[in-house]
């Protein structure tokens, strides 16, 4: 029997020397910053929960992998055996109280793998099937510009012109149908990563985490849902049976480009299957534990390597700050009045980055 190992938890002291490692990883440390600042302008700020995916659960199951991923990437997470899993789906606003059926909004599944000896690696995915945008800078621009568009903004509006100079952020936020359970979704690792064979080969890819089916239901019939209906559902289904998912990878073809995530490979590049996601559990103090995890998109594991991709690191470094001001509130006040919802942290139009 497969043992879990206790969940890593970042705290206190750890902080600073966090934030410090994921500024010096970005281009421009500033730019995580105004990012979480923007995402607090866009949907205000709420002490103890993330700036981004403010609304979540946690959930623990396990991975196996296929013989297919062993062959594509060294890493121990693909060796075949059960690899025990912490994960969290969530709501892509940073409003911790947004209904679950809001048009125009990512929903996450964010995954740690608790690899042998005590290591960790993560995934951060989400629904969007592209990112808006290519890098920190141009997000950041993208907040500004919804900030600077209120309802009564004269036309065109500064989000308008945002979109109108970047044509594939609105068709991703487009790409955002409303699932009828976090169960029935299929979720996108829009960066790419390097898997390295045990010889030494190379293989840009990007992840796909795909349901036994998928099911996605009207903006008309998701208003006549509980606001918490996604959280309700998951929590009913996998109390009667596990949750699975497919982790699979597509693979890149010679001359794909590797670093912006706002332009998806062609439809037709193969995708493999990686193994088995095995949901079995929500955790009984999800409020509690999600305030405790930090999922990075850096947290990688020898066999997974970065590309020329700049978003990993720059979302990284914005979760570190949020994780940094979350954490802060929450030891100055850990009352329950900071533990309402479903709990993460920022944007509900075009948000949705941090973990």
């Amino acid at each position: 029997m497969t043992t879990r190992p206790k969940t890593i938890i970042v705290t206190g002291a750890c902080v600073s020397l966090l934030l410090a490692s994921a500024a010096a990883i970005a281009d421009d440390p500033t730019v995580p910053t105004q990012i979480v600042d923007l995402a607090n302008k866009v949907d205000g700020v709420h002490p103890g929960f993330r700036a981004f995916h403010a609304k979540g659960v946690v959930v623990e199951g396990t991975f196996k992998a296929s013989a297919e991923a062993a062959r594509l990437s060294s890493a121990t997470l693909f060796n075949g055996s059960s690899i025990p899993v912490t994960a969290r789906f969530s709501d892509g606003s940073g409003m911790p109280g947004v209904p679950d059926g809001s048009p125009a909004m990512p929903r996450g599944i964010a995954i740690k793998y608790h690899l042998p000896g005590g290591a960790d690696t993560d995934m951060v995915t989400n629904s969007f099937k592209f990112f808006p945008v290519g890098t920190g800078e141009d997000f950041r621009d993208l907040l500004q510009a919804v900030v600077a568009s209120p309802p009564d903004a004269p036309k065109p509006t500064k989000l308008e012109q945002f979109f109108a100079s970047h044509p594939n952020a609105p068709k991703a936020i487009g790409s955002l149908p409303i699932p009828d359970s976090f169960a029935d979704e299929e979720y996108h690792g829009i960066d790419a990563f390097i898997f390295v064979s045990k010889s030494g080969q190379r293989q840009a890819v990007r992840y796909l985490v795909v349901p036994e089916k998928l099911v996605h239901i009207t903006p008309e019939e998701a208003a006549k849902q509980s606001p918490d209906f996604l959280f309700d559902e998951l929590a009913r289904r996998i109390a009667q049976k596990p949750v699975v998912f497919h982790l699979k990878a597509q693979l890149a073809e010679p001359g794909d480009q590797t670093k912006d995530a706002s332009q998806p490979w062609p439809p037709d590049r193969k995708v493999v299957d990686l193994g088995v996601l095995t949901l079995t559990k929500v955790v009984p103090n999800s409020l509690e534990a999600q305030k405790r995890l930090l999922f990075l998109p850096t947290n990688l594991t020898a066999g997974i390597e970065l590309s020329d991709d700049p978003l990993p690191s720059v979302r990284t470094a914005a979760y570190a700050v949020s994780f940094g001001r979350r954490s802060q509130s929450s030891s100055a006040s850990s009352g329950p009045d900071n533990m309402n919802g479903h709990g993460r942290d920022g944007a509900t139009q075009p948000s949705a980055v941090s973990r």
